[in-house]
C-alpha cells in the first residue's frame, strides 16, 4: 500500500493549486494522508475525487466548512498499521513523550501545523512523521512532502520529497 502525506497547504493563501509533482503522487498513492490547514473546501472536493482514498483533518486555519466535513484526529488501520492524524502535537520539546501518551494504540502519527518535516520515534515506537508543506515552505530551503510503503503492518520507503523552487 502506498502512502501520500501532506499538509499546511494553505490554499489559495500560499499557492493557486499544489504542484504538479504532488498531484502526481496523488494519483499513484492508494491513501493520501492530509494532516490539516487546507483553508479552502474546493481542495478538499478535489482530493477526494482524485484520491482512491482520502484521511484528513482539520487545522487551526481551516473555517466551519472544512470543519463540518473533517475530524480533529482521524484513525484508521491501513494493512494492518494503526494510523492516526492531526494537525497539532504542541513544541517540539516534549512532542515524542506527549504524542506516545495521547496516542497509545497507534502505530503512526502523521502531523502539521510547523511546515517542517519530522521524523522520529517516540518511547513505545510509535513514528511521528511530519510531510512540511507543499506550497509554504517558510522558513525551510524546499518545500517538501512525504511517501512511504505500507505492508503488514509495517511503514517501509519513507521519502522526503523535495519540491524544485516555484
Amino acid at each position: 500500500m502506498r502512502l501520500l502525506m501532506i499538509a499546511d497547504t494553505h490554499l489559495p493563501r500560499r499557492a493557486r493549486d499544489l504542484p504538479d509533482e504532488v498531484w502526481t503522487a496523488v494519483d499513484a498513492a492508494d491513501v493520501v494522508l492530509h494532516a490539516g490547514d487546507w483553508v479552502e473546501v474546493g481542495l478538499l472536493d478535489r482530493l477526494a475525487d482524485r484520491a482512491r482514498r482520502l484521511v484528513g483533518v482539520y487545522g487551526n486555519n481551516d473555517g466551519p466548512d472544512l470543519r463540518a466535513r473533517l475530524p480533529e484526529v482521524a484513525e484508521v488501520e491501513l494493512a494492518g498499521l494503526r494510523v492516526a492524524v492531526v494537525h497539532e502535537t504542541g513544541p517540539k520539546t516534549g512532542r515524542e513523550q506527549r504524542c506516545a501518551a495521547r496516542f497509545t494504540d497507534h502505530d503512526l502519527l502523521v502531523f502539521g501545523h510547523s511546515h517542517i518535516p519530522w521524523d522520529s520515534v517516540a518511547p513505545g515506537g510509535l513514528r511521528l512523521l511530519n510531510p512540511g508543506s507543499p506550497t509554504d515552505r517558510r522558513a525551510q530551503p524546499y518545500a517538501t512532502y512525504l511517501t512511504a510503503e505500507v505492508a503488514a503492518g509495517q511503514l517501509d520507503r519513507v521519502v522526503l520529497h523535495r519540491l524544485p523552487p516555484r
